[in-house]
């Protein structure tokens, strides 16, 4: 995984910068919006609230809003462009590379027919966020949690309960699902392979017997993934009731405020969004690397024999 990221940053890092520089804006944005409804709901509670000050606060918010939504859309465009440019520069490699060789010293056909269309397409658009996404999401994270546990320390320490067991959950399935991952691909590869290189009739039997053991992996992929977002919903679960319940409770005792618990119940909402997304994309960086070693093994085997980088 290192080694992947390595090749990412020196083919891109300057792009990379600027990303990672929009992301951090992005998450140090996050928790504005939730002290603006703290402070609305608390003044219209006590009846203090003048409209002067409700249109303020509105337009305050709004405005927090919108900058993160443009901060937003830029970063999902360059980041986008990005991957496509990794793309064109990853199948460029691999058809050039094919062309000129001797006849018979390169890969199968069906192996680089599935790498071109399928494996650098992947490859390339995790490479357009492979920084800036776990930066946005992590910084949300800090962001809400810091502000949840400022305002009511207690509430914060759920909300930070909630994030640890789903990583460790993660963690030890997603090795599982790698196996069943890398088998997939060389399935797929060697099914192409069997097409391109035989009549159909002599090929068909073999053929969809590797169909049929790409579909039982894929299966297994599916109930491992399934069951970890079993475990984790129902952690999210427990998590928001637990937040309802201490707040209210220290509401009665005149501890809090009911902004707050509002805000820190709203705030548990924003935590489960970029908490499922470092989720899934730990689950992608963890998948990406099994297909990336299995087309730089493709390059180096086949190829010049070093991995692709800048043009």
């Amino acid at each position: 995984m290192i080694e992947m990221y390595r090749i990412i940053w020196r083919v891109s890092w300057r792009r990379q910068l600027v990303l990672i520089a929009l992301a951090l804006a992005i998450a140090a944005l996050a928790a504005a919006p939730l002290e603006f409804q703290k402070n609305i709901i608390n003044e219209l509670t006590d009846g203090h609230l003048a409209l002067d000050q409700l249109l303020l606060l509105g337009a305050g918010m709004l405005g927090v809003i919108l900058l993160s939504l443009t901060l937003k859309w830029q970063l999902g465009y360059r980041s986008g462009k990005l991957g496509e440019d990794i793309i064109r520069l990853l199948r460029v490699r691999l058809y050039t590379d094919m062309i000129g060789r001797p006849a018979g010293s390169g890969p199968p056909a069906g192996t680089l027919t599935t790498a071109i269309s399928a494996e650098a397409e992947e490859l390339g658009k995790f490479t357009g966020g492979a920084f800036a996404d776990p930066v946005v999401q992590v910084g949300t994270l800090f962001s809400v949690i810091s502000y949840i546990g400022a305002t009511q320390p207690g509430l914060g320490a759920i909300a930070l309960a909630m994030i640890v067991p789903q990583v460790l959950i993660v963690l030890m399935t997603q090795r599982q699902v790698n196996r069943y991952i890398a088998e997939r691909v060389r399935l797929l590869r060697g099914a192409t392979d069997r097409i391109l290189r035989s009549e159909l009739e002599q090929a068909e039997r073999d053929v969809l017997d590797r169909f049929d053991e790409i579909y039982e992996t894929r299966r297994r992929i599916f109930m491992w993934k399934l069951s970890t977002k079993f475990v984790v919903s129902a952690i999210n679960g427990f998590g928001t009731v637990s937040v309802l319940m201490l707040g209210g409770w220290l509401v009665t005792q005149g501890d809090t405020d009911v902004g707050t618990v509002v805000a820190a119940t709203l705030g548990l909402g924003r935590l489960q969004a970029p908490t499922s997304f470092l989720i899934a994309f730990y689950r992608q960086v963890s998948a990406t690397r099994v297909k990336f070693d299995l087309l730089r093994e493709l390059i180096v085997t086949h190829g010049t024999g070093t991995p692709a980088g800048p043009r």
